[in-house]
């Protein structure tokens, strides 16, 4: 960056401010430590008992140490070396309107990926059931190394000309740490956090859960039909994502978060150990759907999916070329800032549609375990709280941003989520 941006200081909180971050930092990889040891095994699985505290020699290995670091290391090569487009993120304002630009080639890592899984398992390299038995020790290296990660982003954060989130430069230690004080991270023109957010976890995320869908066939002869549809539908999720990877460039984590430990943990320890829940309980707890469950849980994950992916590619489109004649249908809202709000088509509807897509989905992915316990929706409940957490801040920022145009906004769209209702 030849010219020294633009850091204002943060003057507005999240997650509990000040106080919130340690607390934050410390119960969140608890959180993940709990959500496996409330249900290890076939013969415990109950939120109302404690579990024994687990001795600490078991909570890591060497070896799971490395397989994490190795896997990391795999995919910053995959996407230094494999093919891809080029595009540009949205215009940064704070530096007169400049493009950085991003490398296009998860799905080319994510085939990679699968090539080198198959391979692994077809000559026996790793054992198929070396994830189920070594889950936590690779759940503890993913969290030792958000914290090593996040602890060089700190420290480079307050290298020269470094462009500082909004939320992230408050001059609180802990929790810019916490929340992310540099906004665009890169070595050279690799970005760390659009990198995190796709590859090593996402990608870890769909093979953690072949490898529990394995280790049920090692267990019980078959695969479940209800293994299958998480399995399925999470892979899907992943696909989807990669397939249609420039459109995270326009989304809240790139433009506005800075990359601190809250993302770098989400997107390495808490997405790939927490969301594969499901399909881990599925291996001692096999659950055979019928066949009006089993069609109901894809007609929630179908309706899901098509509000989702409808809403998400409206709005990229949108946010890239407002001019484009295939949006010439839809109207908006000027507002004093030049820019135009969406207010019809997906957007008429709620101010967030893509979040009930986005919880439909999640949804689907909790029904195949079944009502045995409350503990498989954990999922669900977490990411209905956290989505609408998410769109308080929303609220907030763009408040601040458009001013009175904002209101006239909520006027015209006045449902945050769930159209009539809220």
């Amino acid at each position: 960056m030849a010219e020294k941006p633009e850091n204002p200081v943060t003057t507005h909180f999240e997650f509990g401010g000040v106080l919130g971050a340690p607390f934050m930092l410390l119960s969140l990889p608890l959180t993940t430590y709990a959500l496996y040891f409330l249900c290890p095994n076939a013969s415990h699985c109950s939120i109302l008992e404690v579990p024994p505290l687990p001795s600490l020699s078991s909570l890591f290995s060497l070896e799971a140490i490395g397989v994490f670091v190795a896997w990391f290391a795999l995919q910053v090569l995959f996407y230094n070396v494999l093919p891809g487009d080029v595009g540009e993120g949205l215009p940064i304002k704070r530096l007169g309107g400049k493009r950085l630009k991003y490398k296009f080639n998860g799905l080319n890592a994510l085939y990679a990926s699968l090539v080198l899984y198959i391979a692994v398992v077809y000559l026996n390299l790793l054992p198929v059931v070396f994830v189920y038995d070594q889950f936590v020790p690779l759940l503890s290296a993913a969290i030792l190394f958000s914290y090593a990660l996040s602890v060089y982003l700190y420290a480079s954060s307050f290298k020269k000309n470094a462009l500082l989130a909004e939320g992230g430069n408050s001059g609180h230690p802990i929790y810019d740490f916490f929340i992310g004080r540099e906004l665009n991270p890169r070595i050279g023109s690799f970005d760390l956090k659009y990198f995190c957010e796709l590859r090593p976890g996402l990608i870890g995320w769909m093979l953690i859960n072949f490898s529990l869908a394995l280790k049920q066939y090692a267990l019980h002869g078959s695969i479940t039909n209800s293994m299958m549809l998480v399995c399925a539908f999470q892979g899907w999720y992943v696909y989807d994502a990669l397939l249609s990877e420039p459109a995270i460039l326009s989304t809240m984590d790139i433009v506005q978060d800075g990359f601190g430990f809250m993302l770098a943990f989400g997107d390495l320890a808490w997405v790939p150990f927490v969301y594969s829940l499901q399909a881990r309980y599925l291996v001692d707890h096999p659950v055979n759907l019928s066949w009006p469950h089993f069609l109901a849980v894809i007609a929630v994950q179908a309706l899901g999916y098509a509000i989702f992916r409808g809403a998400n590619g409206q709005k990229d489109a949108f946010r890239r070329n407002p001019a484009d004649p295939a949006l010439a249908h839809l109207k908006t809202l000027q507002t004093k800032r030049g820019t135009a709000l969406l207010v019809s088509g997906w957007w008429g509807y709620a101010r967030h549609i893509n979040y009930l897509g986005d919880l439909l989905m999640g949804l689907s992915w909790c029904l195949p375990t079944g009502f045995g316990t409350p503990l498989t929706y954990f999922y669900f409940i977490y990411f209905a709280i956290l989505l609408i957490h998410r769109d308080r801040r929303d609220d907030h920022n763009c408040a601040h941003k458009y001013g009175e145009d904002w209101e006239k906004y909520k006027k015209l769209v006045p449902y945050r989520i769930l159209p009539y209702v809220y």
